[in-house]
């Protein structure tokens, strides 16, 4: 098996102490806020179920996000919203969601691996990786996080917006929530920018 903690030991090995792992769930979404997580994990976790949140089962998930918020030194959420998302983009969205993480993690960290390409705008060492959901624990924990949280909102816009079905694609584009769309026309979740909601605008 891969060793998952090797970006959090390198890190260590420059003398950090709390890593925080980041991710976002939500990007693709034609509905929903984009929700990302940061997750700080102490050097004594250890669960090889752990991996890209991408790869599980929901209901694995649910137990492994249970199982890290109950280990985890410190856990950050953020979110933004639809309008937010129109205004900025989504990729402007996604990276100052990730930023919100860190400002409602406490302790704060000193060092952040960040899943994709693209550094965030806090004053902290950092490291963007690409794929990290699938290299590094701490990343892969919250993607985890991410994921979940996010679901778990899309079922409650569901009892405002039934008519989308939000519970079974997420606000994904599936055929359904296109043809969902093109039906009802758009609610005040829906991404205004996006191909598949705009032209209803």
């Amino acid at each position: 098996m891969k060793d998952l903690w090797v970006f959090e030991k390198k890190a260590i090995g420059k003398g950090c102490k709390n890593i925080a792992g980041i991710d976002e769930a939500g990007r693709g979404p034609l509905a929903g806020p984009v929700v990302s997580a940061a997750v700080i994990l102490p050097v004594t976790f250890r669960n090889s179920e752990i991996t890209d949140s991408k790869k599980l089962s929901p209901q694995k998930r649910q137990r492994l996000y249970d199982v890290i918020y109950a280990q985890a030194v410190s856990i950050g959420i953020g979110i933004v919203d639809p309008i937010e998302i129109d205004r900025i983009n989504i990729l402007q969205a996604s990276l100052l969601a990730m930023a919100m993480t860190v400002e409602n993690l406490a302790p704060r960290p000193d060092y952040l691996l960040i899943d994709g390409i693209f550094p965030i705008s806090i004053d902290l060492p950092q490291q963007p990786i690409a794929r990290g959901d699938a290299l590094s624990i701490s990343i892969a924990a919250a993607s985890i996080i991410a994921k979940v949280t996010r679901d778990r909102l899309m079922q409650k816009y569901h009892h405002y917006y039934p008519q989308f079905d939000f519970p079974k694609h997420k606000g994904y584009p599936t055929q359904a929530h296109r043809e969902a769309i093109r039906k009802y026309g758009y609610c005040p979740i829906h991404r205004k920018s996006f191909k598949g909601v705009k032209e209803y605008v």
